[in-house]
């Protein structure tokens, strides 16, 4: 069995796949899910205690230990302090000039003529310019806190960082990500790390909602502006 479609079925086949399209990118982010998932700390295995011992393992505590992140499951606060400013300008300007001149030939030692004009002597000019100027600059700043947990001890004592936080507000939600390195030398005695000191990282901040949707292109825009599109 063959099945024809017509301009009307493509069209609207199109736009129930773009619309598709569209709510699946809308909608894959979501708080807690793959990889974002919180860190659960593993507990270390504990001794039982004799009972009617004042001493019970795991419920001890030390003054003299520093509760910095360490170990996997730590919490540590990363202090957003992101901010880059970039500029350039470019200006050029060529001209070239190309002056040829070709000399009337001689017959029998005069000039070739024709009605008294001498038709071989020729001359050839050319000129080109080019003047051409362009300017881009950009500024982006960053500044806020996040506390994410350590998910990983790296064999040199480097800790491999993630978390996220979301906001809900009334016209719609936003969250920051991040991960990345940080080294345990860095964090401040108040359990804390500046971000330009966190090595490979990612930091994401977005939102979805009402404000969000009214600042995104419609699938339509999309799909002009795709490299599809033969326009």
């Amino acid at each position: 069995m063959k099945l024809t479609l017509t301009p009307v079925m493509r069209v609207a086949s199109l736009a129930a796949v773009m619309a598709l399209t569209g709510c699946a990118h809308n909608g894959h982010v979501q708080p807690g899910q793959g990889d974002w998932k919180p860190v659960q700390p593993v507990a270390p295995p504990y001794a039982s205690a004799t009972p009617g011992a004042i001493f019970q393992a795991g419920r001890g505590m030390s003054l003299f230990v520093d509760h910095r992140a360490m170990q996997v499951g730590d919490i540590v606060t990363i202090n957003l302090e992101e901010r880059t400013d970039a500029s350039k300008q470019s200006t050029t300007t060529t001209n070239k000039e190309n002056d040829l001149s070709v000399p009337g030939a001689t017959l029998l030692g005069g000039p070739v003529t024709a009605g008294g004009k001498a038709f071989l002597e020729n001359a050839f000019g050319s000129e080109q310019s080019f003047k051409g100027a362009g300017s881009s600059s950009q500024s982006n700043r960053l500044s806020g806190s996040i506390t994410v947990t350590v998910a990983e001890v790296l064999p040199n004592g480097t800790l491999r960082v993630q978390g996220e936080k979301w906001v809900t507000l009334n016209q719609g939600e936003e969250f920051i990500r991040l991960t990345g390195l940080i080294r345990p030398v860095d964090i401040a005695p108040d359990n804390s790390v500046p971000s330009w000191k966190v090595a490979d990282a990612r930091i994401a901040y977005s939102g979805k909602g009402a404000l969000n949707d009214a600042n995104a292109m419609g699938w339509l825009g999309r799909l002009f502006q795709s490299v599809l599109s033969p326009l």
